[in-house]
């Protein structure tokens, strides 16, 4: 067998299915964060013990792996009052916002 020396991309593909990772880079965990707050919290804001108690997740865990990346790609923000989904959230997921007066995505 011949290789090229590097990481095949179906390898990869491969991989990534196995462990559950979107093309956006959600795992599972990420997933239901995200989810969470959408379908429990209206799309926040929300508390981080709050969600760590619905999750079943130490705090700890929630901000120091899940919340950098999700902010950091522009899914999440954190406001004085708790955790927010972005819009990008909502289309990435394939869920309709709903909209609230003078909220975040009213128009």
């Amino acid at each position: 067998m011949r290789t090229t020396g590097g990481i095949e991309p179906e390898t990869v593909r491969e991989g990534m299915r196995l462990l559950e990772v979107d093309g956006a880079g959600f795992d599972p965990l990420d997933r239901k964060f995200l989810l969470t707050i959408i379908e429990q919290h209206d799309g926040g804001p929300v508390g981080i013990d709050t969600l760590a108690a619905t999750l079943g997740e130490e705090r700890g865990t929630l901000e120091d792996l899940v919340e950098p990346f999700l902010i950091q790609r522009g899914y999440l923000q954190r406001g004085p009052r708790g955790r927010l989904v972005t819009e990008a959230t909502y289309r990435h997921l394939g869920i309709e916002p709903r909209t609230r007066e003078g909220g975040l995505f009213s128009t």
